[in-house]
């Protein structure tokens, strides 16, 4: 991962549970891909990667798994506009209709859908939105299950990098790495999410048992 934008120690969330997608701040691609790395097949509606095979069906490039690993390396904030869906084989790309495809052009254009999102054809889990990747995310996900799994991801790997690069005390022990954050510890914030919640990790504080942090 070369850059992204955001700030590394705030994460805003703004959860729409009715449509399937949350806004957010400070979450990068990689940040993401990781919390599911079994993600091999990307369609790229907006990008900038060179690396994509051309499917000639709907003329979108995609990353494979042979290729997603180069993707991962990219400076995906450099882009500006950076949309994707994820999808099972091929196969289900050369079968989408007309109309399909042209929901797909609009989804990555407005940012927005016309219908729900989700494609049997496609079978993706996601619809990935971002502008300035790490400023700006519109994420669908059609199991708000991944929504939580995804982000208590995320805050626990954010916690253990700004911990990991401050200074030990002599003699401390090495901190453990913090796990991700069970979904059912966050799905009780939920309704601070559909208003819009922010969580700082600046002043987070580790316990043996616990970690505070503000929201």
């Amino acid at each position: 991962m070369k850059n992204h934008g955001g700030n590394r120690e705030l994460i805003y969330v703004h959860a729409n549970e009715v449509n399937h997608y949350v806004l957010s701040h400070g979450i990068c691609f990689y940040e993401f891909y990781h919390a599911f790395p079994n993600l091999t097949n990307l369609l790229l509606l907006r990008h900038q990667f060179e690396a994509g095979t051309v499917n000639l069906h709907t003329l979108f490039e995609y990353a494979d798994e042979e290729t997603i690993g180069r993707l991962l390396e990219e400076d995906i904030y450099s882009y500006g506009d950076f949309c994707w869906v994820d999808f099972e084989d091929e196969e289900g790309l050369d079968l989408l209709e007309g109309y399909e495809i042209a929901e797909l052009l609009y989804l990555s254009h407005m940012k927005h859908h016309l219908r729900r999102p989700f494609y049997r054809k496609l079978n993706n889990r996601f619809v990935y939105l971002s502008q300035d990747d790490g400023y700006y995310s519109k994420i669908y996900f059609r199991s708000f299950r991944d929504f939580y799994a995804m982000l208590g991801c995320v805050v626990a790997e954010r916690i253990n990098r700004i911990k990991g690069e401050k200074p030990f005390l002599f003699g401390r022990k090495k901190r453990k790495a913090l796990p991700a954050i069970p979904v059912e510890v966050l799905l009780p914030l939920l309704d601070k999410m559909k208003e819009g919640m922010v969580i700082s990790m600046e002043y987070a504080v580790q316990t043996r048992v616990q970690i505070e942090m503000y929201v």
